[in-house]
This record gives C-alpha cells, structure tokens and sequence, in this order.
C-alpha cells in the first residue's frame, strides 16, 4: 500500500525514543494501543510505522513515519490530520518533512503558473521581480490606489494589498480592487509595461468566492491569499474552482504551529496551489536564518513531483540598501518584497525608482 512518509523531529531521552516514536506512529494513525488493533488489515496496512529515527542533538531526533495513503480519503484537510493532527498538541514534536506519493500529490495539483507563468505574463526574464505592499492600513480606497499608482510608476512588477486589507469600512474590498486595478491599468497603458496588482482576498468560504468573482469581472491579474488563516482545504478549492491568476500566498498564522517553514510554506503551499509564497527574510524584522531561507527557497524552487517551481518571495523589513545582497543570496528566480523602506522616504517615488534600479543592476552583476 503507498504511504507518506513523514518526518518529525522529537524531543526525548535516548532510552525512551523508540517507544515515543511507536506512540506518535500509532496516535497518527489508528489512535489506539496496538492491543486494540485486532483486525490483520489494519495491523499490516494501516498502522503507522517507524522507518527510521536519527539523532540530530541531545536529546533530539528525526523520526520518519510511513502513514498509509488510503488514511488521507484524497482530502486536503485529512491529510493535514494524518500527518499532524493528535500530535500537534504535544510540545515535544514538530513536523519538519513529509514525502508524498505521485498519486496524493497529482490531486493536490502544485502551481498552474508557477515561476515561469508569472515571468511570462509580467515579460520580465532576466532579473528577479519586484514587489511592494500598499498599505497602512485605515487609508481610504482612493488613498491606496494612489499608492499603489506610485509603486507602478516607480516600476515596481507586482503591487500587492497589505494582508491586513480586508474588507474594512474605511477601505471595503470591491472599492479597493476596482480602484487600484484602474491605477495599474493606466499606468501600463501609459508605460507600455505589464503590472499586476494582488488584492488580498480574506473572510468566510462565501465572502471569499464572492470575492473571487470580483477579480474575475475586473480583469484582476493576481490574488494574494493567506492559506493559514483561511483554512488549506479552502485555500485549495478557492484555487482550484473560483480563481484562474496566479496565486502569491501570505504566512499569516503560518507560525502558530509547530510545522517546519521550508515544509509548510516551501512545500506544502506550493502543493496546494500557491505560485509565488511570502515568508520572512533573514536580517529583518523576523528571526529566519539565512540556512532556513535557502531551504525555503530550495523547497519551492526543487523538483517536487513534476509540479512547477513556486517564486520565493523574501520579505519583512527588508530595505534598498540590501538588495545587491539580496540579490546575490536569492539568485534571478525570486521576488524580492520591500514596504515600508519605500513608504518612510520623503519622495517615495523616487525611493521606489531606486530599489527597482538596484534590483535591475544587481541582476547584471
């Protein structure tokens, strides 16, 4: 029977690991001591079972579980369940892997755009993309379509909402969209270059399809969603059957769990159909490393069962002054995501003009 092997990383002592990791491979599952399990199918085929457990510290160790495929039912949310459901309430393990059969895998789809469909539809090939955040949040629509008509001159490829935009009084979804799209628009038409603006698209399942359609009739060229906070299993669908643009997804709530950032945001958002993937930057305001940033990006960017490569988009209080750096660390194929550098400067489109320059000449050298 095909199996997901999973891997997790658990705290315990050297004479007790063997048993820790049998529990954790029965609790994830048939939920039950193996006294309980009488029945030779579920014993041979269904039950967890240990493949490997390595050392990594004191104290410490990888453990690869293998869990039958069968378990998943095909379902995005039950295979999350299968692979940290129980166990995630104990403070001792953390999921930091898994490996998927081609079959899951074919069902969850990965990218429709991916790396190579955002460079096509922006026409941009030979350096790293550009992207900005409008915001703060509490402007009123025409305020932030205004910024968002700065960041394009500026030359910015990609102008995202701020993932704290929603549908506030001050600033209601289908009046922000509509008005920062006719920004982009006539830019590109007076500019001649493609841009494209990610609203973000936040709330309840209907709110959210309701939304989708918005985006659908305004010719909307992105979506910015926050598959942690909206639930995966909807993520997937509103992907999958409401939205037909590339998808950049936000790590919002993505920390409130004990999941390992290359698996969670590198793998499994890509998997679910996110075509470029926001996670914070080292040597920002958040506490990455630059080891958990390269296998973040390696993890969107590497093979992952035929499915296209996601963009990696570093981001979080990154500033102009960084990006040859930045640049240098990421390579071409990544988006390089800078806000409130630009908006603190007295011209911010000047200070918009620069970063795109550095981005361009860091690229050629």
């Amino acid at each position: 029977m095909s199996r997901l092997a999973a891997t997790y990383r658990i705290r315990a002592l050297h004479a007790d690991i063997e048993r820790v990791a049998r529990t954790v491979a029965l609790e994830q599952s048939v939920e039950v001591p193996m006294e309980a399990v009488r029945d030779a199918y579920v014993a041979d085929e269904v039950v967890g079972r240990v493949e490997r457990i390595a050392p990594c510290g004191e104290d410490v160790f990888d453990v690869t579980i293998g869990l039958a495929e069968v378990t998943t039912g095909g379902d995005v949310a039950q295979t999350v369940n299968m692979l940290f459901g129980n166990s995630s309430l104990h403070a001792h393990v953390e999921l930091i892997d898994a490996v998927f059969p081609d079959s899951l895998a074919r069902r969850f789809g990965g990218p429709r755009f991916g790396i190579a469909g955002l460079r096509e539809r922006l026409g941009v090939h030979d350096r790293p993309l550009t992207c900005a955040a409008i915001k703060p949040q509490g402007l009123s629509s025409a305020a932030l379509a205004q910024v968002c008509e700065t960041f394009a001159r500026g030359g910015i490829d990609v102008i995202k909402d701020d993932h704290g935009l929603a549908d506030q009084s001050y600033s209601p979804f289908a009046e922000r969209a509509v008005a920062c799209q006719r920004a982009v628009q006539r830019v590109s038409r007076e500019t001649g270059r493609r841009i494209l603006y990610a609203p973000s698209l936040v709330g309840s399942p209907k709110a959210l399809y309701e939304r989708a359609k918005i985006v659908r009739e305004e010719g909307i060229g992105m979506v910015l969603l926050a598959p942690a906070l909206i639930g995966m299993p909807v993520f997937h669908e509103l992907v999958r059957e409401h939205l037909d643009v590339p998808i950049l997804a936000h790590p919002a709530y993505a920390g409130a769990t004990r999941v390992a950032p290359p698996f969670l945001l590198g793998k499994l958002f890509r998997m679910l159909g996110a075509d470029a993937v926001i996670y914070p930057s080292y040597g920002g305001r958040f506490a990455y490393s630059e080891a958990v940033c390269r296998d973040l990006a390696d993890a969107m960017r590497g093979p992952l069962h035929d499915m296209p490569a996601a963009m990696p988009v570093p981001a979080g209080g990154m500033t102009v002054e960084r990006v040859p750096e930045l640049v240098r660390f990421y390579g071409r194929d990544a988006m390089l995501l800078i806000g409130g550098s630009l908006l603190v400067a007295d011209d911010v489109l000047e200070r918009t003009r620069a970063f795109t320059r550095a981005v361009a000449q860091g690229a050629r050298t």
